[in-house]
């Protein structure tokens, strides 16, 4: 099986530093965008199987793009990081953008982040797999 690719959206370069280091020794590619606008342009450069992305951030926040990615890349999955836990706004990005998952801010790297992003990519696998049935 190929090896999946996790791209992670964050503003916050301490963040994009703490993710490269903790997923370093992971089974899947891991990309890092620091801006919503990055993280398109590499969406269009690289084939993309998860996107985890910050909900709050400056000129595009993590809704709108999880909403371009998907219209534009259905097949991907879809996951929100965030330190905002309103009701309100974890309603919205499940019913709007269709996400997997809401990992909330600061989580733990080995309970609880690790383990979902593997799940995600083990949820796209088996999507992959229904649709060649």
């Amino acid at each position: 099986m190929e090896k999946r690719t996790v791209l992670f959206v964050d503003d916050e370069e301490q963040i994009l530093r703490s993710l490269k280091r903790g997923l370093f020794d992971e089974a899947y590619i891991c990309l890092f965008a620091n801006s919503a606008k990055e993280a398109l342009k590499m969406l269009k450069e690289n084939e993309v199987h998860v996107i985890v992305t910050d909900m709050r951030m400056p000129e595009m926040g993590g809704l709108e793009l999880l909403k371009i990615v998907k219209v534009e890349y259905p097949q991907i999955v879809r996951m929100a990081l965030s330190g905002y836990t309103q009701i309100t706004t974890l309603l919205t990005a499940i019913n709007q953008a269709e996400i997997y998952k809401y990992i909330t801010k600061p989580w733990k790297l080995e309970e609880e982040f690790k383990p979902s992003i593997r799940a995600a990519i083990d949820f796209y696998n088996a999507s992959l797999a229904q649709q060649k049935a």
